[in-house]
């Protein structure tokens, strides 16, 4: 039996992008065990002997006392906050990732810690391309309570990563899309926008988890975006283009920031979908003729 069948991952929120990164790492021989409010609502096509599902909420400690018998090799925190208000935000994020590592105090087995944040935590306007060096200045409290939540790693024992993802889409995320049909919605302010595919996300996060298992060193954060930084009005004048409908004279990019994805291309990772074109090409309806 390899390495890779005896490795246990906790998954600690199975959302989009937690299933995703469940059926990649089952797919490779890794045993994993997501954690969900419900485990009922899990899709039974990731059911399998190399997959288990737990029902708790990692703001309530009383219904993790589970997780202590789990031992996990390593876990990925990837929850998503109830709403956009600081108390949702530090329920989720802060404390919630406060109780579930505090289940682990007695896993000798515990390798590494994955925590996806978000790059919600650069909160300044620039047109420098930013990096891992640069320093998180939040602008919010989602962004000040994500990097709240990033300083709970340093207590920890074992490795650990921070992901700071920036907007994610794919199946199911059409936000953009549907913007694009409703040019009168689009924003007043053409700012800078950087996005990752779901499928590169739950991609990069497997890809880490197997350099772990080979021996590699990781860094202790990196930016998860494409290779492509872009206005906004850009992505939304392609995808009105492609939609066949109308759209508004451009406006120069005014304010946001532009995301490096060089230390995450520096690992050897490779990305499907390296930009905007590419990824939502995938998603676009069929164009009556």
């Amino acid at each position: 039996m390899t390495a890779r069948v005896l490795t246990k991952v906790l998954i600690v929120g199975f959302g989009d992008l937690g299933a995703e990164t469940a059926r990649l790492l089952v797919q490779s021989g890794i045993r994993v065990i997501g954690l969900r409010r419900s485990a009922s609502t899990a899709l039974d096509e990731y059911a399998s002997d190399s997959m288990e599902m737990i029902a708790a909420d990692v703001t309530q400690p009383s219904t993790l006392l589970g997780l202590e018998t789990v031992q996990p090799d390593m876990i990925v925190y990837c929850v998503a906050a109830s709403g956009q208000t600081d108390a949702e935000y530090k329920a989720a994020y802060v404390d919630g990732l406060r109780n579930v590592l505090a289940t682990q105090a007695n896993n000798s087995r515990l390798k590494h810690v994955f925590f996806v944040s978000s790059s919600r935590v650069y909160g300044q306007d620039t047109q420098a391309l930013l990096d891992e060096t640069t320093p998180a200045l939040p602008a919010d409290f989602g962004g000040q309570r994500l990097l709240e939540a990033e300083h709970l790693l340093r207590t920890l024992p074992c490795a650990t990563t921070v992901l700071r993802l920036s907007g994610i889409y794919g199946p199911g995320r059409l936000r953009m899309l549907n913007l694009a049909k409703s040019p009168a919605h689009w924003p007043k302010q053409n700012t800078w926008s950087n996005r990752i595919h779901r499928d590169d996300a739950a991609a990069f996060i497997t890809f880490l988890i197997h350099q772990v298992l080979a021996g590699s060193t990781l860094q202790s954060c990196y930016i998860v975006t494409d290779s492509r930084p872009v206005p906004q009005y850009e992505v939304l004048s392609w995808l009105a283009t492609q939609l066949q409908m109308p759209k508004p004279a451009q406006l120069p990019a005014s304010a946001g920031k532009r995301l490096s994805n060089s230390n995450m291309l520096a690992t050897g990772f490779k990305l499907q979908y390296a930009d905007y074109e590419v990824g939502y090409r995938t998603l676009l309806p069929p164009i009556p003729d």
